[in-house]
């Protein structure tokens, strides 16, 4: 099963989100975008700045929790510069 690691942005609130999936990267957007509680509720204008595949979930999970784990919007605009 794929799975894809991605990076969302809202302007509003100048953040990015860390994420994975096994859905369509377009369904989960929109998911992100619809009436749900969690952190990407506080906007509404998420767009998706980056993404990576992954041939299972749990190579995404790692990924996503090592991302995370920078806490450093620095590097993760570096990550994005060099997508």
């Amino acid at each position: 099963m794929e799975a894809i690691v991605y990076i969302l942005y809202s302007k509003f609130l100048d953040k990015y989100y860390v994420g994975h999936t096994t859905e369509t990267i377009e369904e989960r957007l929109r998911k992100h975008l619809t009436a749900h509680s969690g952190f990407t509720s506080k906007a509404k204008d998420w767009k998706i700045m980056y993404l990576e595949k992954y041939t299972d979930k749990s190579q995404a999970y790692k990924r996503e929790i090592q991302i995370k784990g920078w806490k450093s919007k620095k590097r993760i605009q570096n990550l994005l510069s060099k997508h």
